[in-house]
């Protein structure tokens, strides 16, 4: 019998799958989404009305995951599986238990290392060679739940935020090409995340993207890579003013922005204020 999918999302990474599940003949039984006026600053937020429109799914606009009209809805429809993919709140075991067979999310890190926020910047600050996109079945803990299957990102010196942002989209859309019949199919094997390993990274406020003259070149470079777009960038403050800065080179000798070893020299930038 057709399993029945639901998918909630409220970013661009959750659109690319969704349009991607029609695009290899997948269909979607219910779209979850947040209402218009929250979350309108979250980076790469989307609206799912078009879509819906377009393939005649029943859109349901809410405050929170674990609203009782959730559960409500998901009953009502006969839900199977539950994507819930780019949305930051944690959603509760009756939730999770209310789809047939329970939730599937997606997180960019390789888990079990990276659990927690922001990703894409700490993989760039922490200068990994590799770093990657894990579908699993979620469970009460934060990206704890039990592997479906991962996808590998290689990472260069010179990558940014906005170079893996896309790397990450597109591998959220492999994942789901990868796994899409064996889902509906039930024929998915879990694989248990190995707690030796697992490391988790807190979140990340605009402010943290501060460039200071204690950085050295490395940690500064490091810096305005991870924040760029679509996060709020790195800033220096001299004075009343902040400059902006959306990539920059170091120096060792001569530059603007004086560092612990060397300069940072801003290429693209704002002056604020």
């Amino acid at each position: 019998m057709k399993k029945k999918m639901a998918f909630a999302t409220c970013v661009q990474l959750g659109l690319s799958c969704i349009q991607e599940i029609y695009k290899i003949g997948g269909n979607l039984d219910l779209l979850i989404t947040l209402e218009d006026d929250k979350a309108k600053n979250k980076s790469g937020r989307i609206y799912l009305d078009n879509i819906a429109t377009e393939h005649s799914v029943p859109l349901l606009k809410i405050d929170n995951i674990n609203n009782q009209e959730v559960l409500n809805t998901l009953k009502e429809h006969q839900i199977d599986w539950l994507f819930i993919i780019g949305w930051s709140q944690i959603a509760k075991k009756e939730v999770l238990e209310t789809p047939t067979f329970g939730c599937i999310g997606m997180h960019p890190t390789l888990l079990p290392v990276g659990r927690g926020r922001a990703a894409i910047p700490w993989a760039i600050i922490k200068g990994l060679k590799e770093t990657g996109v894990t579908m699993f079945k979620l469970d009460e803990g934060v990206d704890t739940g039990d592997i479906i299957g991962q996808g590998v990102i290689s990472l260069d010196q010179n990558i940014t935020a906005t170079d893996l942002y896309q790397k990450v989209d597109e591998m959220h859309i492999t994942l789901i090409v990868k796994y899409w019949d064996d889902i509906v199919t039930n024929n998915i094997t879990l694989l248990k995340q190995n707690e030796a390993d697992a490391t988790e990274w807190p979140g990340r406020k605009p402010e943290d993207g501060e460039i200071l003259n204690t950085m050295t070149m490395d940690e500064a470079d490091k810096l305005v890579r991870a924040v760029k777009h679509p996060y709020p960038g790195a800033f220096y403050k001299d004075g009343d003013k902040t400059f902006r800065v959306w990539s920059a080179k170091t120096n060792k000798d001569d530059g603007v922005i004086q560092l612990r070893d060397g300069y940072l020299i801003p290429i693209d930038y704002e002056i604020e204020g």
